[in-house]
């Protein structure tokens, strides 16, 4: 593994061995034998803005020995216009590595062929890989893993963290059912490249879908540079919320996962999150240790 661009682009062996060693990580916080970034410089490049992604990046690249900077875009001429091709040659040259937050998978993709240092997405409108390992980390040590379970993800079902859901879905062992509106499903062009032995069901029935499942998940309905269709996006997805009528269907002990921030009594009830809060707050740290790992992994191969 030479950069993190996506679930896609990973395969079932490379996924388990960040999550094995994220729980590693989680376990010797602190008590760090080696420090496998020590005398690198990473860059923080982000053009959205951030508080999970930042702070579990910045820490953990500290964490394993190396020196970290943040560059927003309108830090740097990326943001007045330099190509992303002149901005990775010249970065490639001084630093050891690049997290990425930004709107094109494109951009994160060309950053990594023309940069040839190792490269991770922290985010991007196609997918979110940091989020969904993090999520594995968590289902594991909530419900022992993933494999065997049903994860019902409820709302958007178009964008980046359930298409990151699905390349998981497409890669290991369990069922995702992904309750939504018609006009917020799931490209049809994305579920024919899984292929037909990836068990993933599309559905606007919320509570068929939320039946039985081990686990509920949600994300906020206006993401980051949606918000001139907030009020279409509010009024298509109301019927969409995780509350504890819901929570009711799914199988007994299901836990409930939110990526954060939460926007309580839309997308979830203020109960229901603060019934889950240790979960969601547990999902939450483990962005630290699940991209520790990632690091190490491409640190190790710079």
């Amino acid at each position: 593994m030479k950069n993190l661009l996506s679930i896609e682009a990973l395969n079932r062996q490379e996924i388990y061995e960040i999550l094995e060693l994220a729980e590693a990580m989680k376990a010797t916080r602190g008590h760090h034998d080696v420090l496998p970034l020590a005398g690198q410089c990473w860059a923080l490049i982000f053009s959205k803005s951030s508080t999970r992604t930042r702070v579990s990046f910045e820490v953990g690249i500290r964490e394993l020995g190396a020196d970290v900077m943040f560059l927003s875009a309108s830090d740097i001429q990326l943001g007045r216009g330099e190509p992303i091709k002149d901005t990775a040659r010249v970065m490639g040259r001084m630093l050891d590595g690049a997290v990425i937050r930004t709107y094109l998978q494109s951009d994160v993709e060309e950053f990594a062929h023309y940069s040839n240092i190792p490269t991770i997405n922290a985010l991007t409108d196609d997918e979110h890989p940091c989020q969904i390992l993090a999520d594995l980390q968590t289902i594991r040590e909530k419900l022992g893993g993933v494999e065997g379970r049903s994860v019902c993800f409820v709302g958007d079902g178009a964008c980046n963290v359930p298409r990151s859901w699905i390349w998981a879905a497409a890669k290991l062992d369990f069922e995702l059912r992904i309750a939504a509106p018609p006009s917020f499903q799931p490209d049809p062009e994305l579920l024919e490249r899984i292929g037909p032995k990836a068990r993933v069901v599309v559905t606007d029935d919320l509570q068929e879908a939320a039946r039985g499942a081990d686990v509920l998940y949600t994300d906020v309905w206006v993401s980051m540079g949606k918000e001139d269709e907030a009020a279409y996006r509010l009024s298509q997805l109301g019927p969409y919320q995780i509350n504890r009528e819901l929570v009711e269907l799914a199988a007994p002990g299901a836990i409930v996962m939110h990526c954060l921030p939460a926007y309580r009594g839309k997308e979830i009830t203020e109960e229901t999150l603060e019934a889950h809060a240790h979960t969601l707050f547990d999902q939450a740290e483990n962005r630290l240790h699940a991209q520790k790992a990632v690091l190490q992994l491409l640190g190790r191969n710079p």
